[in-house]
């Protein structure tokens, strides 16, 4: 029986999504707050970066996978994007629907896996990813199919955590490990989710690996940028063909 990472953990693959679903579940109401909280409101900015770094024209069709609570899904659309929002997690996406409404703008949410997306290949002018890819069981797969759906001249951005500068691993392993669980029991009510975020971070590939994944998926003119001393990162490639 095929095994994958839970962070630390190695878990039954098919066990994974259920893992991660649970811990999803469990903060949805509280993840735009910890979101702040944890990043000092950085996360705003990583995310406005990666909407221009996106380059999406009114009446672009933007496919956003794993929108959680939406953040990229509007501003995408405050461009004039058509944006369709894609999530596994049904109280996640519920929640990023919402906020698009209450934002006046209406979008398609599908609940879907991302590694077998329900639409057409060659559906999107832009697909983007922000934070969820690290939680992605088969990340190769999902990769390929955020290509598959992506037209010629389509261009792909994966905005996720990645591998943080050296000389600041030590803070950084004691903010990661000490602080984002104290902070996550006492605002979210679960340490536990924040333990898993840490330990995700350091099982996800670092950016050139990151890069040669996306490459592999078929996309080509793979390029990153590092955010916060590389503690986040966002990577993007063009479907050329």
């Amino acid at each position: 029986m095929a095994d994958s990472d839970f962070g630390f953990e190695r878990v039954a693959e098919e066990d994974k999504a259920k893992r991660v679903a649970q811990v999803f579940d469990r903060i949805a109401d509280r993840y735009d707050l910890m979101n702040d909280l944890m990043s000092f409101g950085l996360h705003r900015l990583w995310k406005a970066f990666t909407v221009s770094l996106a380059r999406v024209r009114p009446g672009e069709r933007v496919l956003d996978v794993a929108s959680g609570s939406g953040d990229l899904a509007r501003a995408l659309a405050a461009r004039g994007a058509q944006v369709c929002m894609s999530d596994i997690n049904g109280p996640m996406l519920a929640r990023g629907r919402d906020r698009m409404a209450d934002a006046g703008r209406l979008a398609p949410a599908v609940r879907c896996d991302a590694e077998r997306l329900p639409f057409r290949a060659a559906s999107f002018d832009c697909v983007t990813i922000g934070f969820g890819l690290r939680n992605m069981t088969h990340k190769d797969a999902a990769l390929a199919e955020m290509a598959r759906v992506l037209k010629p001249g389509g261009r792909l951005l994966v905005l996720e955590f990645s591998q943080v500068w050296k000389p600041l691993q030590k803070p950084y392993d004691l903010y990661s490990f000490r602080v984002l669980p104290w902070l996550g029991e006492r605002v979210a009510g679960n340490a536990g989710a924040y333990r898993y975020l840490a330990e995700s971070i350091r099982m996800h590939p670092d950016q050139p690996a990151l890069a040669a994944m996306l490459e592999r998926s078929g996309l080509e003119r793979v390029e990153y940028f590092n955010l916060a001393a590389g503690a986040v990162a966002v990577h993007r490639g063009f479907k050329l063909e």
